[in-house]
C-alpha cells in the first residue's frame, strides 16, 4: 500500500506518517523544506519519542521523501499510485499544495477506476472539504465527474500534542502518547482504509467541535492567560491555582455547549476535560506559551476555538465569562516575536480595540460579545 502525505514536519512524521507506517503503508512525505526530505531520503528512517516515563521510542521506516515543487513529476506519479492521500501542512496552506494534488487527481482518473480518499489532517473543521474545493477550483471540467466519482475527501479530526523540539536528529520526533484521528466514513470511496488507529464515524461535527472546543479552546486558554500571569511554560500555568480554576471554568463553559449541542453523556465529558488537563500537564512536555500562543489573529477567527464557542453559547443563552476573559487576555497578548501578535498590537493602537476586535473576529461592533470584550478590555 502507498501513501503520500503532504506535510513532513513534526505532526507530519510524528503522528499521521507514524500511524501509516504502522498500517503497513509506504509513506511518501512530500513538503518544500529541502533539508527534511533531503534526510528523509538519506536515512530512509527516523524515530518518534513518546514524553512519558517509560521512554518508549518507535522506528518509522519505508519512507521517502519528495520536493512538492522540484520533484513535481514524481509527486504526480506517487498520487497516481497512491491508495491514500493525506496532509498536515496547516489549513492556510492547503490551497498551496491544490495545484499539484490536482495535477496528480487528473491523470489518476485518466489511468485507473480504483478509488481514493484525501484527507486533510488539519486544525480546522471541513479541511478535506476546503482543500476539495481548491481542487475543483483548478480541474478540467471534462474530468470533474471522474474525480467526484472516484475520489473522496472525507473531513478529519485529529488530535496530538507535538512540542517544540530539540531532538539530535532532524528526523525525530517528541510526541505525547494519546493521540486520536477521527474520520467522517460518510465521505469515504470505496473501501475504509486499513487504518486500525483511525475511528471511522458517521457524524464528525461532534467529534470535530470536542476536540476543537476542549483541546485547542483549553490550550489557548492556557497561553493567553499564562501568558498575561508572566508564565514561561503550559505546565507552569497550570500549576497556578487561578489560572487552572479559569482553564476549567472555561472548559466547562465550552462542555455545557458540547453535552447540550451534540448529545455527550456530561459525565463522560467532565472526565474529557480532566484528561485534556492531565495531557497538557505532562511533565516530560515543555510547552512555551509564547508557542501555543502563536497566532492570535488566526486564534481569534470567527469559527476558531475561541471566538465559535462563544458565538454559540450566547445563542443559548449558557455563561461565556471565562471564555471572555480570555479573549481579552488574546487580544492583549504583546509578544514581539510573534508576526500576528506584533500585528495585532500595532492595529490596537491605531484603530482601537473595537475595530480591531471586529475584523479579527468577523463580529460586529453592535454585538453584545464585541461589547463584553471591549468593556472587559479597559477594566
Amino acid at each position: 500500500m502507498q501513501a503520500v502525505h503532504f506535510g513532513a514536519g513534526n505532526i507530519g512524521r510524528g503522528f499521521i506518517g507514524k500511524v501509516l507506517a504502522e498500517a503497513g503503508y509506504e509513506v511518501t512525505f512530500v513538503d518544500v523544506n529541502d533539508t527534511i526530505i533531503n534526510e528523509i531520503n538519506k536515512q530512509k528512517r527516523y524515530n518518534v519519542f513518546y514524553a512519558e516515563k517509560a521512554k518508549r521510542s518507535f522506528i518509522i521506516s519505508g519512507i521517502r521523501g519528495l520536493h512538492s515543487v522540484n520533484d513535481e513529476e514524481n509527486v504526480i506519479k506517487a498520487i497516481t499510485e497512491a491508495t491514500l492521500v493525506t496532509t498536515a501542512v496547516g489549513a492556510h496552506i492547503l490551497p498551496h499544495v491544490a495545484p499539484v494534488i490536482a495535477k496528480g487527481l487528473t491523470r489518476r482518473v485518466s489511468m485507473t477506476d480504483q478509488p481514493l480518499n484525501v484527507i486533510a489532517c488539519e486544525n480546522a473543521i471541513g479541511g478535506s472539504h476546503l482543500l476539495k474545493a481548491a481542487i475543483n477550483s483548478l480541474i478540467d471540467e471534462s474530468l470533474a465527474e471522474n474525480i467526484e466519482r472516484l475520489v473522496g475527501f472525507p473531513n478529519a479530526a485529529v488530535d496530538r500534542i507535538v512540542p517544540s523540539q530539540s531532538q539530535a536528529n532532524v528526523l525525530d520526533v517528541l510526541v505525547e502518547p494519546f493521540f486520536e484521528w477521527v474520520v467522517d466514513k460518510q465521505g469515504i470511496k470505496g473501501e475504509l482504509p486499513p487504518v486500525k488507529d483511525i475511528h471511522f464515524v458517521d457524524h464528525l461535527e461532534a467529534y470535530i467541535e470536542r476536540k476543537l472546543f476542549t483541546v485547542n479552546t483549553g490550550h489557548a486558554l492556557a497561553a493567553y492567560a499564562g501568558y498575561k500571569a508572566g508564565k514561561n511554560t503550559v505546565q507552569d500555568a497550570l500549576n497556578d491555582d487561578t489560572i487552572l480554576a479559569l482553564i476549567r471554568n472555561g472548559l466547562q463553559e465550552t462542555g455545557r455547549l458540547i453535552v447540550e449541542k451534540h448529545g455527550f453523556n456530561a459525565s463522560e465529558h467532565d472526565h474529557y476535560i480532566e484528561k485534556i488537563l492531565d495531557r497538557f500537564s505532562n511533565p516530560f512536555i515543555i510547552d512555551d506559551v509564547t508557542r501555543v500562543a502563536r497566532q492570535p489573529i488566526k486564534k481569534l477567527g470567527y469559527n476558531e476555538r475561541l471566538i465559535s464557542p462563544v458565538r454559540q453559547l450566547k445563542e443559548r443563552n449558557l455563561s461565556t465569562d471565562s471564555l471572555i476573559n480570555v479573549i481579552v487576555a488574546a487580544l492583549q497578548y504583546d509578544y514581539s516575536e510573534d508576526t500576528e501578535s506584533y500585528e495585532l498590537q500595532k492595529n490596537i493602537e491605531s484603530k482601537g480595540v473595537r475595530a480591531t476586535f471586529c475584523d479579527v473576529s468577523g463580529l460586529s461592533p453592535e454585538d453584545r460579545i464585541t461589547s463584553e470584550v471591549v468593556t472587559l478590555y479597559y477594566h
